[in-house]
């Protein structure tokens, strides 16, 4: 096309009219290939620029519609929405995913390796692009209006294209999932070599990405016990698509003031927890880096850079570059960051490099290399290598396995992880078996280990069943076992359990411990609570645990988490509450409250946990967010997070933050006490194409 449509949310436009429509959409969920219960229609123009899709979401009963979020790369689970995967290289393995729900709301991210991100989201939303949309709801559904510049999607080929390609649909109140292509229950949109494919797109203009996007910060910054500090500052973050495939990022003087804040935490365990990273440069192209050990382990683990782990302080970052993409059949990752001293933290430079040859369906086998130096005499490096690979079999067999091993000063012996893994997923069955030995030495310092001196062996099985009862859509029955001797042979941990889960065609569900009975030896201390300790010893003791989630599909949401039993000598009761309340489209609250009551040997306390929030968006580009906790573990219990941010152009925005109390929680065993801080920042980003 010579110009583009209308994009007004609405299909008038002639062009629309005129063009080839698809609607052939089946259920993923909740019965697998069958014909989707509402009809969707997609149209794609193209001009020289850009790519357009046009949707009509029809609905039976458009009343019923539920369309509740306006903020921009914000969870649109709770909403009707509707998803593009476009896989502009077709390499068939990594793919750019673009989400709107009917109010237009943009919502982007990216699938790498075909893997989603967690249990519940699709892909990996730490990527953000420049594209608009619009939409509204109309008498017979709801209608939507997508363009996609070629820049946003790094794409520089202008002959003979051909894309991987998929829709999917989510229709909230029946909680359905109708999919173009790859509707098999075990594969989902993520898996991108299943998708569909578009061709015929020729003749188009340069779509090379560059992004030249500085920034101004003014703040107030004032930390116990010392003087205030009022620093105005600026820095710069550049992309630059070097090839098609292949991304440039650099980064100087780097901020994160405009990030979201950590919800508090209580540490029930002798071990490190893990929290997801938040900061901006670290998320996009993430999955690149991931070289995964077993459960939450990684090899790499970028919380570990500009934010000190003990107090969650953070660290100054000077700069960086990272260069990610795909030569070929090789994914590539490289990554260097350097940091000046700040407080106990002396400078420090982290370098990266992680290499992934791909292989056939979703197998692959990969290197990964990390060095750290640093300022601390007592520590002035520390190297990380590893290899690993995953072989997938018949489709529904993946065999994952590693090695890695780590090289401090001293160079001390058993610094190594090696590890197994066989992973069946069908949809009546779920099974894995693992084996890993992790050295007592092992010592990734940019990684997340939660324990070392480990011999662990794990196995665990899920069945399902689809019975025909009324209201229920799943049954799941789940029992593991988890064995963990340290590398001499002595018992650590061992941990059993049974698991009894519903889920109902509402969305509401059931998730129910029947029992979990664990061993466990403390051989240090455990700093439970303020000056209370629970003793070195060998403990035994049993838990239980209730859950229960509304329906989704309401303004008024909830579910209720209760765990009881026996704790290190003791008991412990644990209860907690979640509601969100979403009147408008432009108001929204959510209340969570924890109680823990422990009653020990050494004492009985009580710990209680609290997070308010409340948003209001005046528009889809203005919005206002306040967040309040509470924490009684520490010595000042409450602490506050405001932020108005104002998109006034795509990928530009100015931030206005009020913070009291933390940003970064601390990743560390037990519960230290932690560092508080009120900040008032100003902050003005502003992007443009040079």
């Amino acid at each position: 096309m010579d110009h583009a449509p209308k994009l007004d949310g609405t299909l008038d436009d002639p062009l629309w009219q005129s063009s080839k429509v698809d609607t052939e959409f089946r259920q993923q969920e909740p019965n697998e290939g069958e014909i989707a219960t509402e009809k969707t229609e997609v149209r794609i123009l193209y001009s020289r620029r850009a790519v357009y899709f046009g949707i009509h979401c029809y609905d039976s009963d458009p009343s019923k519609i539920v369309a509740t979020e306006l903020r921009r790369d914000v969870s649109q689970d709770l909403d009707d929405h509707f998803e593009i995967l476009i896989d502009s290289n077709h390499d068939r393995r990594s793919a750019y995913v673009f989400q709107i729900n009917p109010l237009g709301t943009q919502l982007d991210g990216l699938i790498v390796e075909e893997r989603g991100f967690g249990e519940s989201t699709d892909f990996d939303s730490g990527w953000d692009g420049v594209w608009i949309s619009e939409a509204r709801v109309t008498a017979d559904g709801w209608t939507a209006t997508v363009e996609i510049p070629f820049t946003t999607l790094n794409f520089t080929q202008s002959q003979n294209v051909i894309w991987g390609l998929n829709f999917k649909r989510f229709i909230r109140r029946k909680n359905e999932e109708d999919l173009w292509s790859a509707y098999r229950r075990t594969y989902g949109i993520t898996k991108v070599s299943q998708a569909g494919e578009l061709t015929g797109i020729t003749d188009i203009g340069t779509g090379r990405l560059f992004v030249v996007k500085p920034y101004g910060l003014a703040q107030y910054d004032k930390q116990d016990n010392q003087n205030a500090k009022f620093p105005l500052t600026g820095g710069l973050d550049v992309k630059y698509g070097l090839r098609s495939n292949l991304v440039l990022n650099l980064t100087g003087n780097t901020d994160f003031a405009d990030t979201d804040v950590d919800q508090v935490q209580f540490n029930l365990t002798p071990f490190k927890i893990f929290i997801p990273e938040k900061r901006q440069f670290f998320l996009e192209n993430a999955g690149v880096f991931e070289f995964n050990l077993g459960d939450q382990d990684q090899l790499f683990f970028s919380r570990q850079i500009g934010i000190d782990p003990v107090t969650g302080q953070q660290v100054p970052i000077n700069g960086g570059t990272k260069l990610t993409g795909t030569i070929g059949r090789l994914a590539l990752g490289v990554m260097d960051v350097d940091t000046r001293s700040s407080g106990p933290n002396p400078y420090a430079n982290y370098a990266v490099v992680r290499l992934k040859e791909s292989l056939w369906g979703g197998s692959y086998v990969g290197v990964m290399g990390i060095d750290k130096r640093s300022g601390n005499v007592m520590d002035t490096f520390n190297q990380t290598g590893g290899v690993d690979t995953r072989l997938v079999f018949l489709k529904d067999f993946v065999f994952d396995g590693h090695l890695a091993g780590t090289q401090s000063p001293g160079t001390p012996s058993g610094a190594s992880d090696v590890g197994a893994s066989l992973h069946y997923k069908s949809n009546w069955l779920e099974a894995i078996t693992s084996k890993r030995k992790i050295g007592p030495n092992f010592n990734p310092e940019l990684g997340f280990i939660e324990r070392t001196d480990s011999d662990q062996e794990y196995a665990d099985g899920t069945f399902k069943a689809r019975p025909k009862i009324k209201g229920i859509r799943e049954l799941q029955f789940e029992g593991f076992i988890f064995h963990s001797p340290d590398t001499r042979g002595v018992v650590q941990t061992q941990e059993w359990q049974g698991t009894f889960r519903a889920e109902f065609h509402n969305g509401a569900y059931t998730d129910d411990d029947i029992v979990d009975v664990f061993t466990q030896r403390i051989t240090t201390p455990l700093n439970i609570y303020k000056n209370i300790f629970i003793p070195n010893g060998l403990y035994h003791f049993a838990r239980h645990q209730l859950t229960y989630g509304s329906r989704l599909d309401r303004r008024f949401t909830y579910n209720f988490f209760e765990r009881f039993g026996g704790y290190y000598g003791g008991t412990l009761n644990e209860f907690r509450v979640r509601a969100t309340y979403r009147p408008t489209a432009k108001f929204s609250a959510s209340l969570v409250q924890t109680w823990n009551r422990f009653r020990l040997p050494q004492g009985n306390f009580s710990v209680d946990l609290a997070s308010l929030q409340g948003n209001y968006s005046f528009t889809r580009f203005l919005s206002l967010g306040c967040t309040l906790q509470m924490d009684t573990a520490n010595t000042q219990a409450m602490s506050a997070n405001i932020r108005l941010r104002y998109n006034y152009r795509p990928d530009s925005d100015l931030f206005v933050i009020y913070n009291l109390g933390t940003q970064f929680v601390s990743l560390a065993a037990a519960n230290p006490q932690q560092i508080r801080e009120t900040r008032f920042a100003i902050k003005f980003t502003y992007s443009f194409l040079p």
